[in-house]
């Protein structure tokens, strides 16, 4: 029996993943991640690192990041506290998705989480204070393959929610995209 339903999204490779909760008086139990179970859902299994991030302020964008080939990573991002509107890109120039976003709402309530496969930027915007991420990654950071999209980038046009309250100097500096693209 899996605890894990898979829910596919309009971008190929890219799943939603919700974990399946089991609950009485004291609280529940869900399984976080499972290698086998997932292995179904297009990961390898591997863990390079684990990271974790806090975002205080409602309406704060985070992003658009990826890591270039070869160092391209599979994303299993999931919200640990609050809520936020999760983004994934399709950056694979042979994908006929290429540059389509799609998003989710994950939050500590819905125990959804999103596998984002290598070739997809990343990002998301918190929709309430005090967010927790906890992000598993298939490969470790290579600083000379990150690159990143512009999240306010009109040709993207990714639709977020909340009017932009934040984001960092580096992700406001990245580029907006050539017509051409």
């Amino acid at each position: 029996m899996s605890r894990f339903n898979r829910v596919p999204t309009p971008l190929a490779g890219l799943i939603v993943v919700e974990r399946q909760r089991f609950g009485d008086d004291r609280g529940f139990f869900s399984r976080f991640f499972c290698r086998e179970e997932l292995a179904d859902f297009g990961a390898d299994g591997s863990i390079a690192q684990i990271n974790h991030t806090l975002t205080q302020a409602a309406g704060t964008v985070r992003g658009m990041h990826f890591q270039r080939a070869p160092h391209d990573e599979t994303k299993f991002v999931s919200c640990l506290a609050g809520t936020v509107f999760d983004v994934a890109v399709d950056m694979r120039p042979d994908s006929p998705t290429y540059l389509q976003w799609h998003g989710e709402v994950l939050s500590a309530e819905n125990g959804r989480s999103m596998m984002i496969p290598g070739g997809f930027a990343h990002g998301f915007q918190t929709l309430a204070a005090d967010c927790e991420l906890i992000y598993l990654h298939d490969k470790p950071y290579a600083p000379q393959a990150e690159g990143g999209l512009n999240a306010l980038d009109p040709r993207l046009g990714i639709a977020w929610p909340l009017p932009v309250a934040q984001m960092s100097a580096r992700d406001q500096a990245f580029p907006m995209l050539r017509a051409e693209c």
